[in-house]
């Protein structure tokens, strides 16, 4: 019996590492890792992925899937909710490092399998939500970049209230399991910037690039 943790690393600003260190933290002890690179999750089922089609033959009955959350598991709403049930009618247990969420498909009784259905379609809703939101927030993006380049300038965002020494601070600090309270008094951060930083790690990187140039 096997866990293996299935990433997804979209862009070159994004890492395995930080994702595979919050698993460990949070207690998982990780056989083996598997990682799509470049490939988007809005737009591509796990199923046409090259390393989401390993899954299939990788897991057997007995093993545990851990993602970091439940929208690695597919692009939308049919895919997620899909994706999920055919693990557990295969035996798999899948596991969510966030908010350590379980969807077990041995259990025989009706009560607890009604609250499972209703948590997966609940949970893959919210997927769907999160890809369509990020993308409205992507086609907006490009709308007013290139009205900006049509105009002469480059959009670069809004800056980074932190610097890249203060943020290579609080990834390692993150890392070494470290609150958000001690880090900010570390850095001279404040709190809610933390918790910013390690919700979506990568996107703070890439703000971060984007004023370097």
């Amino acid at each position: 019996m096997r866990t293996i943790f299935y990433a997804r690393v979209s862009t070159r600003d994004q890492t395995i590492g930080h994702q595979k260190t919050q698993a460990e933290a949070a207690g998982y002890v990780i056989d083996e890792v598997v990682t799509d690179h470049g490939v988007s999750g809005v737009s591509t089922r796990l199923a046409e992925r090259p390393q989401g089609r390993r899954l299939f033959d990788l897991l057997r009955a007995g093993d545990t899937l851990l993602v970091r959350w439940v929208d690695r598991l597919g692009r939308d709403y049919q895919d997620v909710s899909d994706t999920i049930r055919e693990f557990m009618r295969r035996g798999v247990l899948i596991r969510t490092v966030i908010n350590g969420l379980v969807f077990d498909g041995t259990t025989k009784d009706p009560m607890q399998q009604a609250v499972r259905d209703a948590l997966i379609a609940f949970m893959a809703a919210i997927s769907q939500a999160q890809a369509d939101a990020l993308r409205e927030a992507r086609l907006a993006g490009i709308a007013h970049a290139k009205a900006l380049e049509d105009a002469g300038r480059k959009y670069r965002g809004r800056k980074p209230s932190f610097s890249k020494a203060q943020f290579q601070t609080v990834c390692r600090m993150l890392d070494e399991g470290e609150g958000a309270s001690a880090i900010a008094r570390a850095t001279g951060l404040t709190r809610q910037t933390i918790l910013r930083i390690r919700a979506d790690r990568d996107g703070a990187a890439a703000a971060l690039a984007l004023w370097d140039d």
